[in-house]
């Protein structure tokens, strides 16, 4: 996994701009701490940070794609893996393409050469790159179907930068960092619904997830490569069972390939579970790695209703027992949580989540001392419909994860609320939504909820999930892949019946049926049980004098919140409201202090 930064510019000539482009790479060394390079031309240049996994040696980037008389054709920054790149490779090989590397960027750059842009169907993986046309003057920015790896970018007239994050565009002097109205919507209206292609950040716009962005002399187009299609579902319950075991059975085999040392993310739920018994199978009696959080006694994570049940630790050490497999249980105290409470923020450029973000980054740095590539279960509970809210009867009038809490838009003062007007904004953007799944004909009753509630959670709430996933492992330098994003797999599983999903009448019913011979009764047959929340009491006390240290003097936040709305909670001991749908104690406090800092140490102005 790796960073990639880049700057287009047709009036410049860019070879005399090393020392910007470098300083945009440098911004993700975390990313890619094993090397970085930049590759200048007039009118283009790329920079990358590399975390070598695939071809040690021979995968260095910037990589460029040569002449028979060494004219440079094509050149590319990638950050991702593509997990059919051999077979790629065997294709293109016998096209007449010769290869210098045993990397999968190689194959990707020469797939381009081959097919241009209906190379990107073609792969599978994870993915954010970027390739320069040099004959045809042009770039071509891809993400891949799900938006596993973030990619971003702004356009002028006349140039374009992107950033596998907001801080390489930020470190080029052509970009201000500036929010308006919808960034403050994006930021309190619907913080865990982020809208595809948007961000806090004036000017500054995602890769859609399954699109591409094209640069050239006619100005900049968007594409969509990829989009879930409904068609009919023939096969029967059993059928659809072996089919799911087939698809995820290939998935692990596929992303356990790695040229370093490598692990699994188990947390005794059925995902991860999955996984791991998939890869302990996969293994031919070698031992798999798998690492899992957990917190000192006295801090053990409270019950928080149906987003966290019970302590995952019996049903990882039954499977870790029964597989034999080599655990690391990364004990994350409140101490930690507090040295790196900032983390949240350095990561994501924005405001985050705060305690939750904090632990997964403590998980990933402990997890990186002792591999670079890790596997987890995002992606379940989308396809499978494992969400609580997938089996209640609520009316579908918002975002179902939010189940109708407060928003931080509570706490906008009303003069800003008046110009953000974030229930309007969170109401349109849940039409646009809820306008964009592509139903079946005919189609009624919880089979059309259930599809709405999928599509849902696919594009709004997976890729808040995707980010901070993205973001924490970064930042520890671990690069985690996502069998269940598989795209075959979702495209089969998007026209799987809910009848069939929750057969038995069982949340995950499918999923459960298809690995039912891997589990041990106790795991296979678990309720949904979120990612644990520390109840370090140190952790809520120092938020809470940091923020009753912030109402009595002049910070930028109060600029857009409510001061005296703070400072009522606060005297009462209510929670704030936070940026997060699961019940979170401090993450109303969180979320508050790093609006703060984000607006004061990034200079954000508001305008």
């Amino acid at each position: 996994m790796c960073g990639i930064a880049g700057w287009v510019d047709r009036d410049r000539d860019l070879r005399t701009e090393a020392r910007t482009v470098r300083a945009m790479t440098d911004t993700m060394v975390l990313r890619g701490p094993d090397a970085g390079d930049i590759w200048l031309s007039e009118h283009a240049a790329l920079g990358h940070r590399r975390l070598a996994v695939i071809d040690i040696e021979g995968g260095t980037q910037p990589m460029e794609a040569r002449d028979g008389d060494g004219r440079v054709l094509a050149a590319i920054t990638y950050s991702g893996e593509v997990y059919n790149f051999r077979e790629l490779r065997a294709e293109l090989t016998a096209l007449g393409h010769r290869f210098r590397t045993g990397s999968d960027t190689e194959v990707v750059l020469r797939a381009h050469l081959q097919w241009g842009e209906a190379a990107v169907p073609r792969l599978n993986g994870m993915f954010a790159y970027a390739v320069w046309d040099v004959s045809r003057q042009e770039l071509l920015l891809v993400r891949d179907r799900l938006g596993v790896k973030p990619l971003y970018w702004t356009a002028g007239d006349r140039h374009l930068l992107f950033g596998s994050e907001p801080k390489a565009v930020l470190a080029n002097p052509l970009f201000t960092a500036e929010t308006d109205a919808e960034g403050l919507a994006e930021l309190f209206a619907v913080p865990s619904a982020p809208t595809p292609g948007h961000t806090v950040f004036r000017g500054l716009r995602t890769v859609r997830p399954g699109h591409t962005v094209r640069f050239g002399p006619a100005g900049v187009s968007e594409r969509a490569y990829w989009t879930l299609e409904t068609r009919p579902h023939t096969d029967d319950l059993d059928t659809t069972a072996a089919r799911v075991r087939e698809l995820l059975t290939d998935a692990v085999r596929r992303q356990l390939v790695s040229d370093v040392p490598l692990g699994l993310l188990l947390s005794g739920g059925l995902d991860s579970s999955t996984l791991t018994a998939l890869a302990a199978a996969d293994a031919d009696g070698d031992k798999v790695a798998t690492f899992s959080v957990d917190f000192p006694p006295d801090e053990q994570p409270e019950r928080l209703g149906d987003w966290n049940r019970d302590s995952d630790a019996p049903y990882i050490q039954e499977l870790a027992d029964r597989l034999a497999t080599t655990h690391t249980a990364v004990t994350v105290p409140g101490s930690e949580l507090l040295a790196h409470r900032s983390i949240g923020l350095q990561a994501r450029d924005r405001p985050g989540w705060g305690e939750p973000d904090v632990s997964l980054y403590l998980l990933f740095k402990g997890v990186r001392r002792h591999v670079t590539v890790a596997l987890s279960g995002e992606v379940a509970d989308e396809v499978f419909g494992g969400y609580p809210y997938f089996h209640h009867d609520r009316p579908l009038d918002t975002f179902p994860w939010l189940g109708g809490g407060p928003s931080p838009a509570g706490l906008l003062r009303p003069d800003v609320a008046e110009w953000v007007r974030p229930g309007e904004y969170a109401a349109r953007r849940f039409d646009e939504a809820l306008a964009e799944v592509p139903h079946a004909a005919g189609e009624s009753g919880q089979e059309r909820r259930a599809r709405q509630i999928s599509h849902l959670a696919l594009t709004r709430w997976l890729p808040a999930l995707l980010d901070r996933k993205d973001r924490m492992s970064m930042a520890a330098s671990l690069e985690v892949r996502v069998p269940f994003a598989d795209h075959r797999l979702v495209e089969y599983l998007w026209n799987v019946p809910w009848s069939q999903k929750n057969a038995g009448g069982v949340p995950k019913g499918l999923l459960r049926r298809a690995v039912g011979d891997l589990l041990p009764a106790s795991v296979l047959h678990r309720p949904k049980s979120g990612y644990p929340a520390s109840s370090a009491p140190g952790y809520g006390r120092t938020l809470r004098a940091l923020a009753e240290d912030l109402v009595q003097r002049n910070g930028p936040v109060f600029d857009l919140v409510d001061r005296d709305a703070v400072r009522r909670h606060l005297a009462a001991g209510t929670p704030l409201p936070g940026p997060r749908a699961a019940p979170h104690p401090t993450g109303g406090l969180d979320h508050l202090l790093a609006v703060d800092r984000w607006l004061d140490t990034y200079g954000v102005r508001v305008r």
